[in-house]
């Protein structure tokens, strides 16, 4: 799927951005369903893409007591970007995508 937004002037785009990693939690039909995918942009900055279902912290309020499920596009610092990375991707990752960390 094809995420577009813009954010304080800036275009996120999934199409454009070069995917990093994904990590997600349970199925798309349970209620507590989330998937996160971490992106760079041409410009070398760094975005999250996440959602997930009614009782994640994407949902969003649907009326009365009604929460639905919902998707967002994050902005991330490199710092941020990299603490992400640190708890959902792979060592072999994680240093093709910010280079060797030394022991």
């Amino acid at each position: 799927m094809i995420v577009k937004k813009i954010i304080q002037g800036k275009k996120y785009d999934t199409e454009t951005a070069e995917f990093l990693g994904v990590d997600s939690h349970l199925a798309p039909n349970d209620f507590n369903y989330w998937r996160e995918k971490l992106y760079r942009k041409k410009t070398g900055e760094f975005f999250l893409y996440g959602e997930g279902g009614a009782n994640s912290k994407y949902s969003k309020n649907a009326g009365a007591n009604q929460w639905t499920g919902s998707e967002a596009i994050i902005p991330y610092t490199e710092d941020e970007a990299k603490h992400w990375a640190e708890s959902h991707l792979s060592v072999e990752k994680y240093e093709k995508i910010f280079g060797e960390v030394k022991e």
